[in-house]
């Protein structure tokens, strides 16, 4: 009789879903950006792409060992984070810089920090900030995808700083068909809306991401967007600045990390209203063109804080003390 249960602890309720699973969901999903990236800066982009995977399941692995984790190269975790990496970076980069990205991300993001699940910001943003911040030049060296041997300044979000921006005719600038297509210069996964949002829906129809962080993240944004860009409130150009730059990028496959992201609908609302309104701050008001990688990184580190005030209580549990006369 005394063996007729079973006490375990939690979770009790199991899913077919593992890390490996999902990951790899991630990875097919990035698959669209990828290949896309490839089509439009060549040869280059694809040595990239392949060095950060390699170099990131190289350190992760090393790590492993070194540390002596349970954690398995065999969870596409180091896969996901170098294809990330090598999607924020632009395909002009000298080829250590992919290796020094993957070193940044896995080693000093992931691993020292106890590993998977473990690291406080998404490996992959911090990376591309530091590298950001150390070597401005080359992060800043972009490719023409028209002529790949050749070098053009001009991305979408470099209009943004001009005071004219809102006067400037289609001519002077990117068409939005240009921007929500890819034929712009940028960060080898960023410059197609469609190939990003073809994976965004894989990813959640698949059950892997909810729309709470992104809906919130972009609304946000829209918003500020359309009440400060402008010359005069209530006349920026919202769709501009949506299709233009690494928004949906983080939005969908950046910010939802399952690690750095709250566990609640309402946290991962607020996380996303944060990034939204801090982006748009970042991209209107500061010297950087683009705010996406630093508003995830800040929301990242107030994730605790957002969790401890948005886990509901416990079934049954304690109530509030009611002090009686």
């Amino acid at each position: 009789m005394y063996n007729s249960l079973v006490v375990s602890s939690s979770p009790h309720i199991k899913d077919k879903n593992t890390v490996s699973k999902i990951m790899q969901k991630v990875a097919i999903s990035l698959l669209p950006a990828s290949i896309f990236g490839i089509y439009r800066f060549g040869v280059k982009a694809a040595l990239i792409i392949a060095i950060c995977i390699l170099s990131s399941c190289i350190f992760d692995y090393l790590c492993i060992k070194l540390f002596k984790r349970t954690t398995s190269i065999y969870d596409f975790s180091a896969v996901v984070t170098g294809l990330l990496l090598a999607l924020n970076l632009p395909p002009a980069v000298p080829l250590w810089m992919p290796v020094a990205g993957s070193f940044i991300a896995i080693v000093l993001v992931k691993q020292l920090f106890g590993g998977l699940g473990q690291n406080f910001m998404n490996p992959a943003l911090a990376a591309r900030v530091i590298l950001l911040i150390s070597w401005p030049t080359h992060m800043t060296n972009w490719v023409n995808p028209a002529s790949p041997d050749s070098m053009s300044s001009a991305t979408p979000l470099a209009f943004v700083g001009n005071s004219d921006f809102a006067k400037l005719t289609s001519f002077a600038r990117p068409a939005y068909r240009d921007l929500f297509i890819g034929n712009i210069s940028g960060c080898i996964g960023e410059i197609s809306a469609a190939a990003l949002l073809t994976g965004a829906a894989y990813l959640v129809l698949s059950g892997v991401i909810s729309l709470h962080i992104p809906l919130s993240f972009i609304g946000s944004f829209a918003i500020m967007i359309w009440l400060f860009g402008g010359d005069t409130i209530f006349k920026g150009d919202v769709l501009y600045h949506v299709l233009a730059g690494g928004l949906v990028l983080g939005a969908f496959f950046m910010a939802t990390d399952y690690s750095t992201s709250p566990v609640t609908h309402k946290g991962k609302i607020i996380m996303g209203i944060g990034c939204g309104i801090l982006t748009a701050l970042i991209r209107l008001y500061s010297p950087y063109p683009e705010g996406v990688s630093f508003a995830i990184i800040f929301m990242n580190t107030l994730v605790p804080l957002i969790d401890r005030y948005c886990i509901p209580s416990s079934f049954g549990g304690a109530k509030k003390n009611v002090r009686r006369s």
